[in-house]
């Protein structure tokens, strides 16, 4: 698919269309800088943070005080090393570690290393690649092929005469999960044709093993992966932790640090402590909420909520169609993901509800997720029923609005 229910094309490298009123990435900055208005206003304390991430600093008091690009990574890098090769399955007389300012930056600095201008990038998930993924292919100049399914993935490995990489991603984007014996089939496709794989394991780095009885990522035959620290049972920083075969670590490290593309090593200790404190017992618990609360938004919005194993969604084509069917509009006068901006943004302005939309830039969907909720936050907000029927009311007044589209652009944009 490369239009949404309305007709719009989806923007490059994006699964939604870009409007009028949000049309590029410096609109969507924009639209981030009114949602810290609304935050400073409301006072930080008081906002409710329902992204389903945790972009903490945990760091003892003690660890500040070799807080040091030179002297912390003296400190703390075997340790490091240790931890990291652990989460992600690795063994350390095969495999190396490395830590970049974003899972971004690690994706990026991949491609930079394993990737040639006029070379092949296929990729393959349950649905559609990041974003980023993306990205990185087409800014070292690749042909990037992007496939949903086993299927698919043979079908463009057999038309391209010589691939350079293959980039898998666990749990998609939509959070779909790409079944096990797949992945092995995609890694196995993948060697024989002489295509090294990178895992984008954002998410599935945890959840996979923890909720799916899955293996760790280099449990599963890969070349080199990468996953993000601030999410699903971690908490921060909001890292890139890389790990694979040591030579390709090696070279794709260096390249990282030529770039910019590291994270700073004085938060070494910040990365120690999150490893130190993951638990699969949390991101169970997160899910088991986060159904709670798809339980509760069933109740209101019936067929509308879209559940996958692990998250409750408002699809963007859904959102814009319930607003214009409560607004008594005939004509979408914004497209999809616009009107999910517009819904997120007035939970916040009137709830104080932080979602993940507010996070990327520009954000990987165009879809509102509900996922991996922390039980004390949803408690403390009043109970999923609240939750279901504050995101029902905001529908209702976003329905409103869509007969004055002007009013909407100063909700997401700021200005009268």
């Amino acid at each position: 698919m490369d239009r949404d229910r309305f007709g719009n094309p989806f923007a490059p490298s994006l699964s939604y269309a870009r409007g009028k009123i949000l049309s590029s990435t410096e609109d969507d900055f924009r639209k981030l800088q009114q949602a810290w208005r609304l935050i400073r206003e409301h006072g930080p304390e008081s906002i409710f943070i329902f992204t389903g991430l945790e972009h903490g600093l945990p760091m003892k008091p003690e660890d500040l005080r070799f807080a040091d690009d030179e002297i912390g990574p003296a400190i703390w890098f075997d340790r490091l090393t240790t931890l990291a090769l652990d989460h992600l399955g690795g063994n350390p007389q095969l495999h190396d570690f490395a830590v970049f300012n974003r899972l971004t930056g690690a994706t990026l600095a991949t491609h930079l290393t394993l990737v040639k201008p006029g070379d092949v990038v296929i990729g393959v998930s349950a649905s559609h690649s990041h974003p980023s993924v993306i990205r990185a292919a087409k800014h070292v100049g690749a042909t990037f092929v992007d496939t949903a399914g086993l299927d698919a993935f043979t079908k463009a490995l057999e038309r391209e005469p010589r691939v350079a990489l293959v980039d898998l991603t666990r749990l998609a984007v939509t959070y779909e999960l790409l079944p096990l014996d797949a992945i092995r089939t995609v890694v196995k496709l993948a060697h024989d044709k002489g295509a090294p794989v990178y895992v984008d394991d954002a998410g599935g780095a945890r959840v996979a093993p923890a909720m799916f009885d899955h293996p760790k990522m280099l449990e599963l035959g890969v070349d080199i992966g990468a996953t993000g620290l601030d999410k699903y049972g971690t908490v921060g920083p909001r890292f890139g932790l890389l790990a694979g075969e040591k030579s390709l670590v090696s070279r794709i490290r260096a390249k990282g640090f030529e770039c910019g593309l590291e994270a700073r090593q004085m938060l070494y200790p910040a990365v120690v402590r999150t490893l130190e404190g993951y638990r699969p017992e949390r991101v169970r618990e997160l899910i088991e909420t986060t159904k709670i609360v798809a339980g509760a938004l069933k109740k209101v919005l019936g067929r509308r909520i879209h559940e996958t194993p692990t998250t409750a969604q408002l699809l963007a084509d859904d959102i814009l169609e319930m607003v214009m069917e409560r607004g008594g509009v005939k004509e979408a006068p914004i497209v999809p993901f616009e009107a999910t901006a517009a819904l997120c943004m007035l939970l916040l302005q009137d709830y104080k509800m932080l979602t993940v939309h507010f996070v990327g830039l520009p954000p990987g969907g165009g879809d509102i997720l509900f996922k991996f909720i922390p039980p004390e936050t949803l408690s403390r907000f009043g109970g999923p029923a609240k939750f279901a029927s504050v995101v029902d009311a905001c529908l209702t007044k976003l329905g409103s609005l869509l007969r004055e589209p002007e009013k909407i652009r100063a909700l997401l944009l700021g200005g009268k």
